[in-house]
């Protein structure tokens, strides 16, 4: 098991950037890939960006392609979330998750792949 905490979440303006960071303790954090997901008010959880254990290997929904940057340190046992070019839309909690071992996919982008969670770290972009 792997216990998560977030942070730098905080209120933004569209356009902006932030940082979000994810250290983990427990279980090996090296051993497995690391996700980002995000609930905004009144919507399902989803995908936002996923790296492998090794952080050769990343995934992103199309909705952050080209925006966010996924990163590991595993000497730190830390996982990144670079937001540049914020929008309205980038409104939730962002939670940082660790995927369930084995595991077979090596970039896992469904929730259900994941079985450690953090906590959540709330960003807010305003207009």
């Amino acid at each position: 098991q792997v216990q998560l905490v977030e942070s730098g979440g905080g209120l933004v303006q569209a356009g902006d950037s932030l940082r979000l960071f994810c250290v983990g303790s427990g279980r090996t954090f090296s051993n497995g890939a690391m996700g980002w997901f995000r609930q905004a008010p009144g919507k399902e959880r989803e995908f936002v960006a996923a790296i492998s254990w090794t952080g050769s290997s990343t995934a992103y929904a199309d909705s952050v392609k080209g925006r966010f940057t996924i990163s590991r340190d595993n000497a730190k046992n830390t996982v990144s979330l670079q937001m540049n070019s914020l929008k309205l839309e980038d409104t939730a909690v962002y939670y940082c998750a660790a995927a369930r071992l084995p595991q077979r996919v090596v970039v896992p982008t469904q929730d259900y792949h994941y079985g450690d969670w953090g906590q959540g770290t709330q960003v807010t972009v305003s207009s």
